[in-house]
């Protein structure tokens, strides 16, 4: 993150984050509040590696990084959104084809595992493929940025089960994302869809590519 990128930050969430002055003591700033919670969220350090880093009491940067995510979130959710028609999708698939040279790809598909310690009487629920206990962040990504997330479900449900558990795939199912409608590629009389592009987790679909299984040759058609 750059440093006018955490200016800009602060600025927006300092009034949520800031906490008055007393006789008694000084408080953490917003400053520090955002770059240990930053932290804590980009590198996953324990609190107690984060408090010999920001000499703040690991007791009190588990109550730092709650209040910090919850402004974020009350802050930023807007800038995670839909294209919501066929011409914004269509912005999405030119950036795939220019960059990866995929055509009519609207967004990629993947999960990620937030490792948790097991909450209680939860047995084997939240017991992933890892060998430890975790909730899945499902993401859709265009260029870079998130345009769809799903948070919570349980790490023991695979990658196409949380996809078809979230509210992007009831849409795609309904019909109700306003994917442009297949049309012709460069040199090809075909009709070919839009698509999400995922890995080998996913079930193939007309809206859903995923890479051939297996192993091949370089030079193979797959």
């Amino acid at each position: 993150m750059t440093p006018t990128d955490f200016e800009n930050l602060l600025q927006r969430i300092g009034p949520h984050i800031s906490k008055q002055e007393t006789y008694f003591r000084t408080p953490i700033s917003a400053q520090d509040r955002l770059a240990v919670t930053l932290r804590f969220l980009a590198t996953g350090d324990s609190y107690t590696s984060l408090q010999y880093l920001f000499r703040i009491s690991k007791q009190s940067i588990g109550r730092v990084v709650p209040q910090v995510c919850a402004a974020l979130i009350k802050e930023l959710q807007g800038y995670i959104k839909l294209p919501k028609t066929p011409t914004a999708w269509k912005q999405v698939s030119k950036i795939f084809e220019t960059r990866w040279n995929l055509p009519h790809c609207v967004g990629a598909l993947d999960g990620k595992h937030v490792v948790l310690q097991a909450p209680v009487k939860s047995g084997t629920e939240f017991f992933n493929y890892k060998s430890n206990f975790s909730i899945v962040l499902f993401a859709l990504v265009g260029d870079y940025n998130f345009m769809f997330a799903d948070v919570g479900c349980q790490g023991r449900i695979s990658d196409g089960g949380v996809f078809k558990a979230s509210k992007l795939y009831q849409q795609l199912t309904e019909n109700r994302l306003g994917l442009p409608t297949p049309e012709e590629l460069e040199g090809c009389s075909m009709q070919i869809p839009y698509f999400f592009a995922g890995d080998s987790a996913f079930a193939l679909s007309e809206n859903l590519m995923k890479p051939y299984t297996g192993d091949f040759p370089k030079g193979t058609p797959q």
